[in-house]
């Protein structure tokens, strides 16, 4: 069995027997990733939400009640009973990972919400701390032991490389916001106060 084969075993025993699919590989992709949702979006899943806990991202998917869903889910099982033993599954080519002509876009999409969100994770006010004070420790030890030829350097450079990836990542989530609003999308604050996307529902598609 290959690894995608793997993968898809693990999505639809989750998708069998849970209520929130849990997808969290540290070394794929995240084209892999969001396959994986699109997948078990076929059963009766909605993507929600993209947490990144240390190097570790981990994307969730709750059960959707939706009649039409439901009703798709249905049709899927039905169209494609040996799904996670070997055998096709909706939107992919067989045995890998790789999207079909018509569910590259959904695929597309799904990337774009999960970088989004995955972007959006990082506290930016807490990774600006880090930044003054990792540079006035350094300061303090330059000051205190005379080593500027070893301390000064990193004194400037690890703050300027942190506020420097707080940027790009700036950019980047701008240009996925673009992305996504082209797509249909709708710009959210969810509870905790975080900017995010929802697709539109499954009836108003």
């Amino acid at each position: 069995m290959s690894l995608a084969e793997q993968r898809i075993t693990a999505v639809m025993r989750q998708v069998s027997s849970q209520e929130i699919v849990a997808l969290s590989h540290p070394f794929a992709r995240i084209r892999t990733v969001a396959a994986l949702a699109y997948i078990a979006e076929a059963y009766g899943f909605r993507y929600a939400d993209t947490r990144v806990v240390g190097n570790e991202m981990c994307v969730y998917l709750v059960r959707d009640r939706a009649d039409r869903v439901r009703q798709r889910a249905t049709a899927n099982a039905a169209a494609f009973p040996q799904a996670g033993a070997g055998g096709p599954v909706p939107g992919m080519r067989r045995g890998t990972l790789t999207p079909l002509p018509d569910a590259e876009p959904e695929v597309a999409v799904l990337k774009a919400l999960i970088r989004y969100d995955a972007y959006g994770g990082l506290n930016r006010k807490l990774t600006q701390a880090f930044a003054v004070v990792s540079a006035a420790v350094l300061l303090l030890l330059c000051l205190a032991t005379g080593e500027y030829l070893v301390l000064m350097p990193p004194t400037v450079l690890i703050p300027g490389f942190v506020l420097v990836s707080l940027r790009v990542g700036s950019v980047r989530r701008a240009r996925l916001a673009t992305k996504l609003t082209a797509a249909g999308c709708t710009p959210v604050r969810d509870q905790q106060g975080r900017d995010r996307f929802l697709r539109p529902a499954p009836d108003d598609v």
